[in-house]
């Protein structure tokens, strides 16, 4: 968070955000497509998380020069984010979990193997995701259904009240602060009610005028400190290196948080930076305590042997099937529980849980099942069931804190009552 709260002052997100519009020529399909193309294959090889925290501000930005709803666009890439991540050992942290594990290794699942299976597959999910998306959002639900200048305007007016609901005045100084915010909004209130008096509804269509409008917006949006720039795309190439150097050599002994904040701490030194309050301001710290109180919730149900129990009952149903049945109803019963299961708890301690699960069935005479299968199954539901709510995945939770962040907050109802049908269809 701290790096591309530094990235985001070079003005680098916004370039992009034009770059993207041209090449999408006004056409909001064609950048929408784009956009979850370019996720699913970095969330290939990065972070999920690290995928959506670049990702969010230059869909924001893109969104409000083409009058879109946000909200919308952000949620498509954090489906095709989960979907890529699961396509390589790298990707996602069950499979990290899955390819580390000694026993796994010795028995031929290793990367190569892991990922030349899981790629096939996630790109079958990705050819059927791309249509039912398109059937999920019509253009009437992307658009806004006012002039940009009235979203603008409403949207200007929703971040300068959440500013000043954000202050707590202790001093008399903070007290007037928080009265020139509020006089503000009252002001921009005035403003928006006469335009509202004057325009009349209508449904935006694709933008006929972005050849008119492209230069205006290079005019404005550009790239306003290149030597900064220069300094963040180093560190952050170096943080990605890092990531796949720990995936690959043995000798780095540092996991993939240590790595990103070495790396924050390496650009603050690099960008020399005054005020670094105002960086801690951009820090998610609702979602990081989010997590953390998500954290202490798994331990607890790991303690209460709830996902052992899930696991435990999981082999109990397929040593009950008939032989001649076993493995397609294996396969089947572990992409199933472990996707629904991903979907409402962490798929990290529910991956590691079941691990051993699998691995004592297929050694086990009296089932006599082939281990790959269930592992490639399990791995293909614990990452794809991150789609099915918004506490599913990481990433989920990370962009849905940044567009709160920016005034496009969704809820966890919005979330799931789209993305859990995607989840089924996958």
């Amino acid at each position: 968070m701290v790096l591309v709260a530094i990235f985001s002052e070079t003005g680098f997100f916004d370039y992009c955000a034009v770059k993207a519009y041209r090449f999408s020529r006004g056409k909001v399909w064609a950048m929408i497509t784009l956009l979850c193309l370019i996720a699913a294959i970095l969330s290939a090889f990065l972070d999920n998380v690290t995928t959506m925290l670049l990702f969010t501000p230059v869909t924001i930005r893109l969104c409000e020069v083409l009058n879109l709803d946000p909200r919308h666009v952000l949620i498509a890439e954090v489906i095709f984010t989960n979907i890529g991540g699961a396509a390589t050992a790298v990707g996602d942290p069950p499979n990290v979990i899955i390819v580390s594990k000694q026993e796994l290794r010795k028995r031929g699942l290793d990367f190569a193997a892991f990922t030349g299976h899981m790629f096939l597959g996630i790109c079958l999910v990705v050819l059927v995701s791309f249509p039912f998306l398109r059937l999920l959002y019509w253009n009437k639900k992307l658009y806004n259904k006012e002039p940009s200048e009235i979203v603008e305007l409403k949207h200007e007016i929703y971040v300068w009240r959440l500013t000043a609901q954000r202050i707590n005045p202790a001093s008399r100084e903070e007290t007037a602060v928080k009265c020139l915010l509020m006089q503000k909004v009252l002001t921009l209130e005035m403003l928006l009610r006469k335009k509202l008096r004057t325009f009349h509804r209508q449904i935006s269509q694709e933008d006929k005028n972005w050849e008119t409008n492209i230069q205006e917006l290079q005019k404005k949006h550009r790239i306003t400190d290149k030597i900064l720039l220069i300094k963040c795309l180093t560190v952050l190439g170096c943080v990605i290196l890092m990531f796949f150097l720990n995936s690959f050599v043995p000798g780095i002994y540092l996991d993939l948080g240590w790595i990103a904040m070495l790396g924050a701490l390496w650009l603050l030194v690099l960008a020399d930076i005054h005020d670094f309050e105002m960086i801690l301001n951009r820090v998610e710290w609702a979602t990081l305590l989010f997590f953390a109180a998500l954290f202490v919730l798994m331990e607890a149900l790991a303690h209460l042997h709830l996902i052992d129990y899930i696991g435990e009952q999981t082999a109990l149903l397929i040593k009950v099937v008939p032989e001649d049945q076993r493995l397609a109803v294996a396969i089947i019963l572990v992409l199933w529980v472990s996707a629904l299961a991903s979907s409402v708890i962490d798929n990290i301690p529910f991956t590691a849980t079941m691990i051993p699960v699998l691995l004592n069935l297929s050694k086990d005479p009296d089932v006599n099942l082939p281990m790959k299968p269930l592992i490639f199954s399990l791995a293909m539901g614990a990452c794809l069931g991150g789609n099915g709510t918004l506490i599913g995945a990481s990433a989920n939770v990370v962009c849905a804190g940044i567009a709160e962040q920016h005034g496009y907050g969704f809820s966890f109802m919005e979330f799931f009552r789209y993305n859990f049908k995607l989840l089924t269809l996958n």
